[in-house]
């Protein structure tokens, strides 16, 4: 990437420290970004807390080595500059001036300690930048403090952070990681009590809640190991209010010895999980949300849009944002290229509505397909759509559903149906027979549309299609000799055929 510049996020959280490289162009027009690294510490500084409210300065050495760490690994990686945040736990702390004066002094790093309202509003801004949802709850449990956002049209309408979280409530209300049905139950009354006391938490039922943090990801890949789930993220992907009370009743019936080797649930939460959990679902009831959705991008992400993207507000189109962003990534791709196959592929999907029901997001898929089908050349030109498939579904596209990356990537990577049908069949789980029959349709209208400019210098100036007699016909229009994309239009004319069960007729005039 030309022009880039590198910059580490450090989010010092009161249950983790975290990490974040990112590398990206300065300019607000051509905003790519990418994360080149990240590493996580836990270090626990909710459980640091004194009676005084004070957190001893001579605790803090785990901190200091840790910081000095990631200042390493920002050097190493050439970083520009440097951001440090801190949240609830040094933000609540007594004497908070005096801890953030020491790591100053000792790790030669200014610390910024965000106010409530800062870590709700970045913590939107980061999730507003990687999910295309207009309206729901925002929820974000961190280790000593929880905020709760409601939202619509993607423009927040209340905020508020709560001082509990998941380390600190384990403190308060269990004792050697183990919460009783008592203190469950006591737990549930104080997250309830404090809730009443904001009257919007409680007016807007059947809104989407949408989580922040390591709770809800790791109640996520526990649920995901148990379903043998074949798509392996954790952002977008939805659970119902059945299986989160299942997964609370069934961590809680476990010893923490035995809640450790719980498959998906890392280790250095496996004290923290059902206070956490029980926080979560006790929200989620109270607000009467719809359903749960896992957001794995947040405050980090906020806080890095807001650096380096001064004004950055909620992305109006998430998926364009996100499919360029990846396009940029992989400089062998000819833009011009693509966006001409985009335009095309368009057309031909319009010309095909007589005879096929379209729809708006099969529309998108389709675009999405036609500027990504060749990033897997950055790879190796040979098989390079194997390679497209790979990086389209192992790659953060915002805005999509787990299942729509899917449809995507078979699309884009589209060279027949066995192919297609081979492809799939790890994720049947999670495509139906009906998906795959779309894929081999839209994967033959890109076929077709890479066939109309396959010499890549876009010698078709427009395109028009009519369906006569069971024929599909391109009226095309030319500015230079396109006899390269004639025979090619031809060398698909079969498989298109037997896709769709009409011809297919060039038409050329200049």
């Amino acid at each position: 990437m030309n022009d880039t510049q590198r910059i580490g996020i450090i989010d010092i959280g009161s249950n983790s420290v975290r990490l974040v490289l990112y590398e990206y162009t300065p300019s607000i027009l051509d905003r790519r970004t990418r994360v080149i690294d990240e590493s996580k510490a836990s270090v626990r500084l909710s459980g640091k807390v004194h009676t005084d409210g004070t957190i001893p300065i001579h605790s803090l050495d785990g901190l200091v080595d840790t910081l000095q760490h990631f200042k390493l690994l920002c050097s190493v990686n050439g970083a520009d500059q440097i951001r440090a945040t801190a949240t609830a736990a040094i933000r609540n702390a007594a004497n908070c001036n005096e801890i953030v004066d020491y790591l100053d002094e000792a790790c030669d790093l200014r610390i910024e300690v965000l106010s409530g309202e800062d870590e709700a509003r970045l913590g939107f801004l980061g999730a507003m930048q990687s999910m295309d949802i207009a309206e729901g709850y925002l929820l974000d449990i961190g280790g000593g403090s929880t905020e709760l956002t409601l939202f619509r049209n993607r423009t927040i309408l209340d905020t508020y952070s709560f001082p509990f979280g998941a380390v600190n409530m384990t403190k308060q209300f269990a004792a050697d990681g183990e919460l009783t049905q008592e203190g469950q139950s006591m737990l549930r009354q104080f997250v309830t009590e404090a809730l009443l006391k904001h009257a919007w938490t409680s007016v807007h039922p059947g809104l989407p809640l949408i989580g922040l943090g390591g709770t809800i990801r790791n109640i996520c890949k526990i649920d995901q190991r148990q379903r043998k789930y074949s798509f392996a993220q954790t952002h977008q992907y939805e659970m119902d209010t059945d299986t989160v009370t299942n997964m609370l009743t069934q961590l809680s019936s476990l010893p923490y010895e035995k809640r450790k080797k719980v498959e998906g649930l890392s280790k250095d939460r496996a004290d923290l999980i059902v206070p956490g959990l029980t926080i979560l679902h006790t929200i989620f009831e109270y607000i009467r949300a719809s359903h749960y959705i896992v957001c794995g991008v947040g405050l980090r992400n906020g806080v890095f849009a807001e650096s380096v993207f001064p004004g950055a507000n909620a992305l109006s189109n998430v998926l364009e944002h996100s499919i360029r962003n990846l396009v940029s990534l992989h400089p062998a791709v000819s833009l011009e290229h693509v966006n001409q196959v985009d335009r095309l592929a368009q057309v031909l999907y319009t010309g095909l509505q007589s005879v096929h029901q379209c729809s708006e997001r099969e529309a998108t898929l389709l675009h999405a397909a036609s500027l990504l089908y060749r990033i897997g050349v950055s790879v190796d030109l040979y098989q390079y759509q194997m390679h497209t498939f790979y990086l389209i579904a192992h790659s953060p596209i915002y805005g999509l559903t787990h299942r729509e990356t899917l449809l995507v990537a078979l699309i884009a990577s589209f060279k027949s149906k066995s192919r297609c049908k081979k492809t799939a069949a790890p994720y049947r789980d999670i495509l139906s027979d009906e998906d795959l029959i779309q894929c081999e349709k839209l994967g033959t209208i890109l076929q077709l549309a890479v066939a109309l400019d396959r010499s890549e210098t876009q010698p078709i100036a427009a395109l028009t299609c009519s369906l006569h007699d069971n024929t599909l016909v391109l009226d095309v229009q030319t500015h230079r000799n396109a006899s390269i994309e004639a025979r090619e239009v031809e060398s698909v004319h079969a498989d298109f055929k037997k896709t769709w069960k009409i011809g297919l007729h060039w038409q050329e005039r200049e």
